[in-house]
């Protein structure tokens, strides 16, 4: 769109009156200044196919606004790391509209796959926020994420940073980095799996899957 702006700026008219050609000239300058902000205002993505046993998900991650983030998933990814892998855990929410929660996967601390943790990118910062259908990495404190994420049912803000908190927990929050683009309903079939409710420990007891869903590859998608 701003190539079309900045073509007709250079529009010769040579056969026009010049007050025509002047009134032109301003109308493309008009167009320019609303065309610009707009093409600013884009995001650059790269989107990644989750194929599962129960079908596939594709996630745009927010390679510009999230990048480190986005560049840790991706490079899991690159490497096969998330191949073989499950969905092991649905957190219930019980209150709002349902279904509410999300569902959880990746390596689990498998010394053979999980890479160095990464740097805590705050969504106060970086802007990605938890939507319905959110992509947000798991972690233990600020700063250790490293190959387990999840994936949200709902709009939940619960999970966003809130800099005003007086709890540091609340103030990092969860790395958002993304969000479903397809695949919202094996999103949802994910969630419906059956639970296990002996398997978990702590606050996660009751949250396992009886029988885990398989992650069968994790690649880019061509462009």
């Amino acid at each position: 769109m701003t190539e079309i702006a900045l073509a007709i700026l250079r529009w010769r008219v040579p056969r026009l009156a010049p007050i025509v050609g002047a009134m032109l000239h301003r109308f493309a300058l008009i167009l320019a200044a609303l065309l610009l902000p707009a093409a600013a205002s884009a995001q650059a993505t790269a989107n990644v196919v989750i194929a599962t046993e129960l079908g596939t998900i594709v996630v745009a991650l927010e390679t510009e606004r999230a990048p480190v983030t986005a560049a840790n998933f991706l490079r899991y990814a690159d490497e096969k790391r998330f191949d073989g892998t499950v969905f092991y855990r649905v957190m219930k929410l019980d209150w709002g509209e349902q279904p509410n929660g999300l569902i959880q996967a990746g390596t689990q601390w498998d010394p053979a796959r999980i890479l160095p943790p990464i740097a805590h990118e705050a969504t106060n910062v970086t802007g990605v926020k938890h939507v319905a259908g959110a992509i947000s990495m798991a972690r233990g404190e600020p700063g250790t994420a490293n190959g387990d994420f999840s994936i949200t049912l709902s709009e939940l803000t619960g999970l966003d940073a809130d800099p005003r908190a007086e709890d540091p927990e609340l103030r990092a929050g969860y790395a958002a980095f993304g969000r479903v683009v397809e695949g919202m309903d094996v999103v949802r079939a994910i969630f419906a799996a059956p639970l296990d409710p002996d398997k978990g420990e702590g606050w996660m007891k009751g949250e396992m899957i009886a029988e885990p869903v398989k992650i069968l590859t994790v690649r880019r998608q061509a462009p």
